[in-house]
């Protein structure tokens, strides 16, 4: 069980921590690129970016180091939050297809979240 989890973050980590580092740093260009992003503040991206980066750096560093492991629960429930506002966000735009991935990051972030509690 340990291996899937760690399967698990590293795959939610890559996809949150490059993610949350170009909608942080580079908002500008992610409201260039994503639809849902030019109705958006840049500010609000920015948000979105720095909460997808610190989550996906909590579901790594703190079990990793022994160091507050108790945070990479937290953080993959962070990231289910965050999917969970991504799915209705999306759908109140009728941006129907990025909805399944929101789902299965959220099932995937909940099944770290079980499992590391």
């Amino acid at each position: 069980m340990n291996i899937a989890l760690w399967i698990a973050q590293a795959l939610l980590a890559l996809m949150f921590i490059p993610a949350g580092v170009m909608k942080t740093f580079q908002p500008n260009k992610v409201k260039s690129t994503m639809p849902w992003a030019k109705d958006a503040s840049t500010g609000y991206v920015a948000f979105i970016g720095l909460s997808e980066l610190l989550g996906g750096l909590g579901l790594i560093l703190p079990w990793a180091t022994d160091i507050a492991p108790v945070l990479t629960p937290i953080a993959a429930i962070g990231i289910a939050v965050i999917m969970l506002f991504a799915a209705v966000f999306h759908a109140r735009r009728s941006e129907y297809s990025s909805i399944g991935m929101n789902v299965i990051m959220l099932a995937v972030a909940l099944f770290v979240a079980i499992g590391r509690f």
